[in-house]
């Protein structure tokens, strides 16, 4: 009875050494990447691929370890070979195809976190990019992720950060003269704020005409806010002008006589003003994102300035020389040290908000 245990013991001290030498070189692998990974979002994906093959790989070897007969080891051997087969065969065509859409998207490097796009109906900013996917806050501050494949197959419509025309539509009747709505129109679009504007008519309706004014909003982070804005002095501007913003086809249909449709205007003391911005509330997410983004590339100057001080002062030959550039790499050091601090802290906060 007792030899019996004590080979059985002994055929187990395989396995027992193959589990302790897997959790060793899995609990290093981890250390190893965690320290990489410091104020670098992008290892993330990375970081998840290396542990989990090594995980996949001890298993397997433990599978493989356990005592059994070579015909049994041989058929749990194929076995293992066809399940892994028949996941790779059904699940690499998204897979890969995302992975390769992610590193296309990188190479092109059309947007990054902060930025407003629109695929589709999509619209929002970027939070998060990446390998296989880019999530995006909408504006009703949602967090709608977007397969990179996806991305990588539409057309994506990127905010130019330098500005974007903002555009406002109305229709009205054939009976006001064009060139008073034109003016009324851009003097809306000069209370508005919007510089650059200029008017279209899009339409030649059987009621009415279609008029559109545009005009360049230069901060693309209240972009939500400048189309309301505009909307809203559109309105005041038309009735200031005495121009109705009714339908042409309910004044043809219903006798109104000499009534005018403009609503009088609300006394100082009862004008409501919004003084928070909504981008604020609904794209915290982003702009948290693009704090980081931003940090990142200060990140990546440091470093750059780090290694050209240590091959400078590989080079240096004078004393002073040498002690200056000491001085400016520990400053440069110090200022890594905290950048890199900042962005993990940030990026904690940010995974707080999924």
């Amino acid at each position: 009875m007792l030899d019996n245990i004590l080979s059985g013991i002994l055929s187990l001290s395989g396995t027992f050494f193959t589990i302790l030498t897997l959790i060793a070189i899995y609990w290093l692998t981890k250390s190893v990447l965690d320290r990489q990974a410091k104020g670098k979002a992008d290892w993330g994906i990375i970081r998840t691929i290396v542990l989990f093959s090594i995980a996949l790989i001890g298993i397997i070897a433990i599978i493989l370890s356990l005592p059994m007969s070579e015909s049994l080891r041989s058929q749990i051997t194929s076995l293992i070979g066809i399940v892994i087969s028949a996941v790779l065969a059904l699940s690499s065509a998204t897979f890969i195809g995302n992975g390769l859409a992610g590193v296309m998207l990188r190479t092109i490097n059309s947007f990054k976190p902060g930025d407003f796009i629109s695929v589709n109906d999509h619209f929002g900013r970027i939070t998060e990019r990446g390998l296989f996917h880019t999530e995006i806050q909408t504006e009703t501050r949602d967090l709608t992720t977007l397969p990179n494949l996806y991305l990588a197959t539409n057309p994506v419509k990127v905010t130019r950060l330098s500005g974007t025309f903002i555009k406002g539509v109305c229709s009205l009747g054939y009976d006001v003269n064009r060139q008073k709505v034109e003016k009324a129109l851009l003097d809306a679009a000069e209370r508005a704020g919007l510089k650059d504007a200029f008017v279209r008519i899009t339409e030649l309706g059987d009621f009415s005409i279609v008029y559109t004014i545009a005009g360049l909003e230069e901060n693309v982070k209240t972009i939500l806010s400048s189309q309301s804005r505009l909307n809203a002095m559109m309105l005041d501007a038309l009735h200031d002008a005495d121009i109705e913003i009714v339908s042409p086809n309910f004044m043809n249909q219903r006798a109104v006589g000499d009534t005018v449709f403009i609503p009088a205007k609300p006394k100082r003391h009862e004008e409501v003003e919004q003084t928070d911005a909504p981008e604020d509330k609904i794209f915290d997410k982003a702009e948290e994102a693009q704090v980081i983004e931003e940090h990142k590339n200060s990140l990546a100057e440091v470093e750059a300035q780090i290694k050209q001080c240590n091959e400078d002062l590989k080079n240096a030959t004078e004393e002073a020389e040498k002690e200056a550039l000491t001085k400016q790499l520990e400053r440069y050091t110090e200022i890594k040290e905290k950048l890199t601090e900042e962005i993990d802290t940030e990026l904690t906060e940010l995974d707080a908000k999924k």
